[in-house]
């Protein structure tokens, strides 16, 4: 008999909790048969994935975690695992089932915590089953049907799944089987170290390990003391420094080895980070007369091979670079700022003798004490966030908010903002901003910001948010973060977290109240398609990021499209995706309801017969909705578009 700790039953609990609620979709299944001498290196799981082997031996790499795997050995990932099968001595063949877990929203808020913290799809273990032929049998049926592309074959495949991870939970649940947390740290450095040279973002990053930008970013600031984009910059850093000495590339290619568009960007990124330009850096270490303290970084360890082992060490020999190269000052600057300070200064108090010189001389002493005052008061009145561009300082309270596309979420929190993006005609919000600046409804002109004099910017635009960091406090939020995640991050930023989760619990249990509602109808279990005229065809939705209420029909309210829509729309979750459907084939894709995006211009439909011989149409289950309102994705808006499509739902129904 195996005894098991409270501990680890309450863990298999919760595991066991989470597989109850979580909506399981097979990505796809795979029979894979590695000759000798093969291997795989380097490769990111894009999805959770179960490998079973079933012949062969081979060492087993997830995340750099040593298996040693023979026949019948059962190995899981989660997505962002990285995968290395080390060179086999004899044929290898295993089968690889992806699949995807998501927890549907909306649901309360301890199973989403508890998703966050004891997540068991990203659990990363590996074992012998009791059962091995049993489960083979269940893997074999599972490609098979799978191949067949048929939606009750799929189906088939779904119900195979659960009884192959029943077997493996039950194994798990009698203690047998040691499950690693995934260190998405460590996945993160790795990742970085490989693939310096190209595009990396926060978005990225989040997409390959399967978490949140903003959870990413806290949980490696925490962990390294360091933003993974600081961490990617060093990377570069030393990289460059490695080619500037070892060879004689050019700024270009350098650039362009280490991640950079050019060697302009190069250059401006390295004298920040190294406090000296990258060709005077060549050239100091290339003389046999360089002082020590500039030659000591020509013979310093590569910090990129020792960053998962010592990141503390290296975070003090980083600091320790950047302040030897900014001490380096002339005598000359010194010198004539010394002049300038002193010319000032007899300006400022007037000759000496004068009245204006005695006046002066008795004010200095309580000027500074103001000054310093006043300062240490602006200081006291600012905070730091983290945020998916790193820690930014922010006010405590802030007075003048400039925001661009979030507006309805800043009123939502009780904020008045004093510049806005143009605001789409219709929307939910608009009698609320009369009194705001416009900036457009593209990029915003610097000029017209600081005019603003703001003291925060919230945009939602990478590109823009370059453009306006160095004129305040500048916060960039993702267009396309859930809303729920957007809400808590706004609430710390404004310091209104509890208003920031009021609204959000409201939102959900009208949405509750809602569901309640058109279930008694009969409506809830409807499809419904929504899309907006195009020329000659029609855009279809599916996607949720595309707004025109595809977040609460599909995401809050829980109801579907027509099946040749629906896999779509699973597939591309909060990307901003549509489909354009030609005419004659649009039938095939409406559904029980038609919700129809509609603004001045759109295309007329009166006299298409095609058109007026869809049922949804003929037998008034046609809605039309305002372009302006169900444009924005803000809990505002939200709120208003979830009582509009409700409202008329429920009129169909009388």
């Amino acid at each position: 008999m195996i005894l098991r700790s409270w501990e680890a039953i309450l863990h298999f609990n919760e595991h066991l909790l989470l597989w109850n609620k979580a909506s399981i979709k097979i990505m796809d299944i795979r029979h894979i048969t590695m000759q000798r001498k093969e291997g795989l290196h380097s490769y990111r799981f894009p999805a959770n994935c179960f490998l079973y082997t079933v012949r062969g031996n081979a060492v087993i790499q997830l995340d750099r975690k040593d298996h040693q795997v023979s026949r019948f050995h059962v190995l899981h990932g989660g997505k962002g695992c990285c995968l290395n099968i080390l060179p086999v001595e004899e044929v290898l063949e295993y089968y690889m089932i992806y699949y995807k877990a998501i927890i549907p929203l909306p649901e309360r808020q301890d199973i989403l915590a508890l998703m966050e913290h004891r997540n068991p799809f990203k659990l990363q273990y590996g074992f012998v089953p009791d059962q091995p032929v049993s489960l083979l049998s269940k893997v074999q049926y599972m490609m098979t049907a799978w191949e067949e592309h048929e939606a009750l074959e799929q189906f088939h495949v779904k119900s195979l799944f659960y009884q192959f991870v029943y077997e493996l939970l039950w194994q798990i649940h009698n203690g047998r089987v040691p499950t690693i947390k995934p260190d998405l740290v460590a996945q993160m450095k790795y990742y970085m170290q490989e693939h310096y040279a190209e595009s990396i973002t926060m978005d990225l990053l989040a997409e390959l390990m399967d978490s949140s930008p903003r959870h990413l970013s806290r949980l490696f600031k925490r962990q390294t003391g360091y933003s993974p984009i600081d961490f990617v910059i060093q990377i570069r850093m030393n990289k460059a420094k490695e080619l500037l000495l070892a060879t004689d590339a050019t700024l270009q290619e350098i650039a362009k080895a280490v991640g950079y568009p050019d060697g302009y960007y190069l250059a401006k990124i390295f004298k920040k980070y190294m406090g000296i330009a990258p060709i005077r850096y060549r050239k100091q270490h290339e003389s046999p007369n360089v002082p020590s303290t500039v030659a000591r970084l020509g013979i310093v360890q590569d910090l990129t091979s020792l960053y998962i082992d010592n990141d503390y060490h290296n975070h003090h020999i980083f600091e320790e670079e950047l302040l030897m190269y900014r001490s380096r000052k002339t005598p000359l600057a010194i010198t004539l700022l010394l002049c300038l300070t002193l010319l000032l200064s007899a300006c400022s108090t007037g000759g000496a003798g004068s009245p204006a010189a005695n006046e002066g001389s008795q004010k200095p002493t309580n000027q500074v004490s103001a000054n310093n005052a006043n300062n240490t008061d602006t200081q006291s009145q600012m905070k730091t966030v983290t945020t998916i561009k790193g820690d930014i300082e922010v006010p405590v309270n802030p007075q003048r908010v400039v925001v661009l596309y979030l507006m309805g979420d800043l009123l939502a929190l009780g904020v008045n903002p004093v510049g806005i993006s143009s605001i789409e005609e219709g929307a939910a919000f608009a009698s609320e901003l009369e009194g705001a600046t416009s900036l457009g409804a593209f990029k915003p002109d610097p000029e017209a910001v600081t005019a603003l004099n703001p003291d925060l910017i919230i945009v939602t635009n990478e590109e823009i948010y370059e453009g306006l960091k160095m004129i305040a406090p500048t916060v960039y939020i993702p267009y396309d973060l859930p809303v729920e995640e957007r809400m808590n991050l706004l609430g710390e930023i404004l310091g209104k977290e509890g208003q920031a989760q009021e609204m959000l619990d409201n939102l959900h249990k009208k949405v509750e109240q809602s569901k309640e509602k058109l279930e008694q109808a009969g409506i809830l279990d409807k499809t419904v398609t929504i899309m907006e005229s195009n020329k000659g065809s029609m855009a279809v939705m599916t996607g949720l990021g595309y707004g025109r209420g595809s977040q609460i029909i599909y995401q809050y309210l829980g109801m579907k499209a027509p099946e040749v829509l629906q896999r779509e729309i699973e597939n591309a979750r909060n990307d901003a995706t549509s489909k354009d459907v030609s005419y004659e084939v649009l039938p095939e894709y409406v559904g029980d309801y038609i919700f129809r995006s509609s603004f001045e211009g759109m295309v007329d439909l009166s006299d298409n017969s095609i058109w007026n011989n869809i049922p949804a149409v003929k037998e008034g289950r046609l809605i039309d909705m305002s372009f302006g309102l169900f444009f924005y994705n803000d809990i505002y808006s939200l709120d208003k578009q979830l009582d509009f499509i409700v409202d008329n739902l429920l009129k169909t129904a009388e």
